[in-house]
């Protein structure tokens, strides 16, 4: 399986965010520090924050902040959010796949796509953010 380009960068960001302490930075700092266009982090960002994960203030004193929920969130409940509902693959398509009505592969990946959830469910962000992973967020700068 693999995750949406949206959801990597918002699990980044959320882990960059984790370790801040009391920066709090902005969406441009976020983006460059993490490697990504900021045109894309600030839609993640909006996603997240309409998810309750993250908090965005302006101006003067504003930036970024990770939420209590943000913190302690099963990393499977958010990347299930993020990725929204849906098969691995598409059977029903433009082109509907002619075993569609037999097919037991379907089935099996989406009990593979479970799994893959399910041993996300107890991790959390703070779990992400355990060394060795923490101190070396910590020391990525703004060019």
């Amino acid at each position: 399986m693999r995750l949406t380009k949206s959801t990597d960068i918002a699990l980044r960001i959320v882990m960059r965010l984790a370790v801040a302490g009391e920066a709090n930075p902005t969406t441009r700092d976020v983006a460059e520090v993490m490697g990504v266009q900021y045109t894309h982090a600030a839609k993640v960002v909006a996603q997240l924050q309409h998810l309750g994960v993250v908090e965005a203030r302006r101006g003067r004193g504003g930036g970024l902040t990770l939420t209590g929920t943000g913190r302690t969130t099963s990393i499977g409940r958010l990347v299930r959010q993020l990725e929204g509902v849906g098969d691995v693959v598409d059977c029903e398509g433009d082109v509907p796949c002619p075993l569609a009505a037999a097919c037991r592969l379907r089935r099996a990946l989406r009990q593979a796509q479970e799994a893959f959830y399910a041993s996300l469910d107890p991790l959390s962000v703070e779990d992400l953010v355990a060394d060795p992973t923490g101190p070396v967020l910590l020391t990525l700068q703004l060019k």
